[in-house]
């Protein structure tokens, strides 16, 4: 950090288990990646090239250096994966994961159904050469979960070998976790939350709100994604509680006290040094 503050909540340092902030890139420019990365890169753990945006992206291998150069992983997103498995084409897609050294890849069932025994075997298959994340909730709007098959999916994708689950929102953040007006289901969050372990999930979050609700559920280091590279700051300063809606719950109560901050909740799951 630039300068000295107190009461100001610890947060882990890369590589990061927990605390984990996910890029969505749509389609940028390798100058505005290197633009994005020297202010934000700090404050960036992993990036995914939305749906099948690498299909389309010119000079790929260059832009994808750009960050490997950074030190910050990147995956394609999980529409690919199924564009792939849709055509009968997997082997394939294993293929683009050496072609590109990925690291890392994302297994969904967002756009097709695949039977749920078949994408934990595929995750099984790809935890031997990538770390997975796998992909939980339906990105259409219609299909709305019950929170016990949430959950169900969610441990069965985590035995299967998946390093994270993510929490369906789309880049909109209006279907799966989230109503379409983008408010929470906070119903189903909670469920979850009380049975998966919250370093195993990234909530996908692209608006603000979505951010401060997580934050102030979980606490600062808590695993978001699809936030916009415009907006990696700009969370930052949701996490530390030092933007409004997030001031008050790391204060001291004495601090809040003094300064009428009564409103603000101080109840939060990760703690830190005051």
């Amino acid at each position: 950090m630039n300068y000295n503050l107190s009461q100001v909540p610890k947060r882990t340092g890369k590589p990061r288990e927990s605390g984990l902030t996910m890029v969505m890139d749509k389609g940028l420019s390798i100058r505005e990646v290197e633009d994005m990365l020297s202010i934000a890169a700090p404050h960036i753990d992993i990036v995914k090239l939305g749906w099948a945006t690498s299909f389309v992206t010119p000079n790929l291998k260059d832009k994808l250096k750009v960050y490997k150069d950074a030190g910050i992983p990147v995956y394609f997103g999980g529409t690919l994966f199924e564009a792939f498995v849709v055509r009968d084409q997997f082997e394939d897609y294993l293929k683009v994961l050496d072609q590109y050294d990925l690291e890392y890849c994302e297994v969904s069932d967002g756009s097709i159904e695949i039977p749920h025994d078949e994408k934990c075997a595929y995750i099984t298959r790809l935890a031997t050469r990538a770390k997975v994340l796998s992909e939980v909730g339906s990105k259409d709007a219609e299909k709305i979960f019950a929170p016990y098959k949430w959950i169900e999916m969610m441990q069965a994708e985590l035995n299967a070998g998946a390093w994270k689950v993510i929490g369906e929102a789309r880049e909109g953040g209006n279907v799966g976790l989230f109503r379409s007006s983008g408010e929470v289901r906070q119903g189903l969050v909670d469920e979850i939350i009380h049975a998966i372990p919250a370093e195993k999930i990234i909530w996908e979050a692209p608006q603000k709100s979505q951010q401060v609700y997580f934050v102030k559920l979980v606490g600062p280091n808590v695993n978001v994604g699809n936030i916009a590279p415009n907006e990696v700051i700009p969370l930052e300063t949701i996490r530390l509680g030092l933007r409004g809606d997030t001031f008050g719950n790391f204060l001291t109560e004495k601090a809040k006290k003094r300064f009428k901050l009564g409103k603000y909740s101080s109840d939060r799951r990760i703690t830190q040094d005051e």
